[in-house]
């Protein structure tokens, strides 16, 4: 587990988190280890993004495009993909589709850096990793029909919150589409 950080200071502090604990506030109620998840219960993958994906279901905020996946969180995404289920993933966590399912289409945005895209970076580095990442505005998604994979930027881009809305609002129509 990597460190925590004050986001009000942008500062590492002592304090230690515990992922279950945090993952039940956020969703007001009862979770399940990953290890328990069965692919045959569920009809879709979801994964949020933010910098947790990066640091906890990846090490992608510390080694970049030299990154791994969890084993466990890479073993769920295959399972999804080999089932045919559709995977939705925003933010950075389409990361996480470029090492478990090499050569599928994506996005994470745009790929020329500018103060509206400053994370411009990780599209080049899922183009040197075998993937196509597709430009795709703040309110759009990329949906890979093959894979069933639909992604979206959300904050990857210096956008307004309504727009970063639209996008994820569209990647969960568009992932259903897919059921």
């Amino acid at each position: 587990m990597m460190h925590v950080v004050n986001h009000c200071e942008g500062k590492p502090v002592a304090d230690k988190r515990n992922v279950m604990e945090e993952s039940a506030g956020i969703a007001r109620g009862e979770v399940t280890d990953l290890a328990k998840l069965n692919v045959a219960d569920h009809e879709v993958l979801l994964i949020p993004g933010g910098f947790g994906a990066a640091k906890n279901l990846s090490d992608w905020a510390t080694k970049g495009k030299k990154y791994s996946v969890k084993i466990l969180v890479k073993k769920v995404i295959k399972g999804f993909h080999q089932a045919g289920k559709p995977i939705a993933l925003c933010c950075i966590s389409p990361v996480l589709a470029a090492k478990a399912i090499p050569g599928c289409e994506l996005t994470v945005g745009h790929d020329c850096e500018c103060e509206k895209w400053p994370y411009a970076g990780v599209a080049k580095s899922m183009v040197e990793l075998g993937c196509k990442h597709v430009n795709k505005n703040v309110g759009e998604v990329h949906v890979d029909k093959k894979n069933k994979l639909v992604t979206t930027s959300a904050f990857m881009c210096n956008a307004p919150i309504h727009e970063i809305f639209d996008g994820l609002g569209m990647m969960v129509t568009e992932v259903l589409k897919l059921v």
